[in-house]
């Protein structure tokens, strides 16, 4: 494939709410530091900034970040705003709350429900924006209900300062909750090839069947989630990359993408020469034999 020729158009468009993305999105997270938030070490400025205007060149319109994206030197609010604003109006940025880090990194107690403004108007701030285009709800580990929280937006949401609202690391029963409260433009889970995992092969049929969008996140990095994309990739990848001419992560982009067409994907790099990658996995397009043999590598967790 010559990647540089392919944009973020090539593998279509989905809507959330009535805001249209193309698929190939691109998240912001990686962009703090070479790992994880406050791990290892911090990106190069200018470098990330590069990567962000880079991404707009290539038709990326959906952008995934949140305002404890953030190490020590970087904040991923902060470069967005400085490397796209004033913001072209059909790019909708995408963020989440409900985890809190203090200023030293550290992860806190998650926020209560009336706690919930002061995020949002944090990345009001940071993004410098009046609204936001997508706000998720991260659940929490043991938040065994949302309904409080997702309360706590859906009125943000009537004053104004949110346009649409989504949810992350949930359920269905989590979604069901949401949607009686309000509508849910997006649901953001950890999704892979190589994760197969019961309750998020459930979502990705609900969300199907409901319009709402799927959005995978750690689809490239899977088993290395926040440390970095995995080396240890199943023979079937291996095999259909040969013979696509493609790299093992724009294998699994592109299985992310052939799940349905709500299906939207956020693959996050500080690496420019990676972002043309990810955009151009958008092109690939896979047989039925294929899919099986892609599908056939997805053992059930022991």
């Amino acid at each position: 494939m010559t990647s540089e020729t392919i944009t973020a158009e090539i593998a279509g468009t989905w809507n959330l709410g009535d805001l249209p993305v193309n698929r190939v999105g691109f998240g912001a997270m990686r962009l703090t530091g070479s790992a994880a938030f406050h791990l290892g070490t911090p990106s190069d400025r200018e470098r990330s900034i590069a990567v962000l205007r880079k991404a707009a060149q290539l038709g990326v319109n959906h952008i995934d970040t949140a305002a404890f994206y953030f190490s020590s030197l970087r904040s991923a609010n902060e470069l967005i705003n400085s490397a796209l604003a004033p913001y072209s109006d059909d790019l909708v940025i995408v963020t989440k709350v409900g985890p809190y880090r203090d200023c030293q990194g550290e992860w806190s107690t998650p926020a209560r429900p009336d706690q919930l403004r002061g995020q949002v108007e944090e990345n009001l701030r940071q993004l410098g924006r009046d609204h936001l285009d997508v706000v998720n709800l991260r659940r929490t580990a043991g938040q065994d209900s949302i309904t409080e929280h997702f309360g706590a937006l859906a009125e943000l949401r009537e004053a104004g300062l949110i346009r649409h609202l989504g949810i992350s690391a949930v359920g269905p029963a989590h979604l069901a909750e949401a949607l009686a409260i309000a509508p849910v433009v997006c649901v953001q889970n950890r999704y892979a090839i190589d994760r197969p995992d019961p309750v998020d092969d459930e979502m990705l049929r609900l969300c199907g069947e409901r319009g709402i969008a799927f959005v995978p996140f750690f689809a490239v990095a899977g088993a290395g989630g926040p440390r970095g994309a995995t080396e240890d990739h199943d023979d079937a990848v291996l095999a259909v990359a040969r013979e696509h001419g493609a790299s093992p992560a724009q294998v699994r982009l592109a299985w992310t993408l052939h799940q349905g067409p709500h299906v939207l994907a956020i693959p996050g790099t500080g690496n420019p020469d990676h972002l043309v990658e990810n955009v151009a996995a958008g092109a690939l397009r896979f047989t039925e034999d294929e899919l099986a043999r892609l599908n056939g590598g997805r053992t059930e967790p022991g």
